[in-house]
């Protein structure tokens, strides 16, 4: 979740494979809470992975805290899980892969925060699927 433009990933039924699936482009907090509110109807969501901006120190920076205020305001819309990730260079990743995986110059163009959003979930699944608990609650 970025000041301009929320990447949005979803995963199978099964809970394998994440993939991305559209951007929303911010305007106003309660129009991008309802953006997601939609997908989250429509796609049947049963729990809200947020990729959490951390510096790459670990700590908890000015961007991290907009995300938490942000998904503390979505929680309160919702009645669903939502839980924040440590998301540290997936959008490099993102850009990376994008790069590697497109021959075309034009499909490099493509905005890389719905492919980074599927790389948070994807580590998300690939981490329940090992047992392991999530990082954080909003």
């Amino acid at each position: 979740m970025g000041d301009k433009r929320i990447g949005v990933a979803l995963s199978d039924p099964g809970g394998i494979l994440a993939t991305p699936l559209t951007i929303i482009e911010r305007t106003a907090e309660q129009e991008d809470i309802d953006a997601i509110l939609k997908v989250v109807r429509e796609r049947e969501v049963g729990c809200i992975i947020i990729g959490l901006p951390r510096l790459m120190s670990g700590a908890i920076g000015q961007q991290a805290e907009k995300v938490r205020t942000f998904a503390e305001a979505l929680c309160s819309h919702t009645g669903i899980p939502i839980e924040l990730r440590d998301e540290r260079l997936t959008t490099v990743t993102a850009m990376r892969l994008k790069q590697e995986t497109s021959s075309k110059k034009k499909n490099r163009k493509i905005r890389y925060d719905a492919m980074a959003a599927a790389i948070i979930l994807q580590e998300y699944l690939d981490e329940k699927t090992v047992g392991k608990q999530p990082e954080t609650n909003p």
